[in-house]
């Protein structure tokens, strides 16, 4: 299962890319915005956003990427460690 996160801690990136690993996801991690978003998200299986620390800008390129693609997406206020295995828990099983 492929899926991008959208906004949490920069220093966390390491971490949330272990914590899918251990879920046997691919994970790519956007935790600012970078330049060409829209292009870099792909066609993942899920799309994961961090509200409490995701711009609206990047909330906004990732829901229209989600509602062009047809993909399902997870939103969470808490951006913790915890918060992302509950996510992954409950969409991989």
């Amino acid at each position: 299962m492929s899926v991008v996160i959208i906004g949490g801690h920069e220093r966390m990136v390491c971490q949330y890319k272990q914590i899918c690993r251990d879920h046997n996801c691919k994970a790519k991690v956007f935790a600012k915005m970078a330049a060409g978003l829209k292009n870099k998200i792909g066609k993942p299986d899920l799309i994961i956003l961090f509200t409490s620390t995701v711009s609206h800008k990047m909330v906004h390129c990732a829901m229209q990427e989600a509602v062009r693609n047809n993909i399902p997406v997870e939103r969470s206020h808490s951006s913790s460690a915890d918060a992302l295995k509950a996510i992954l828990l409950g969409q991989c099983g």
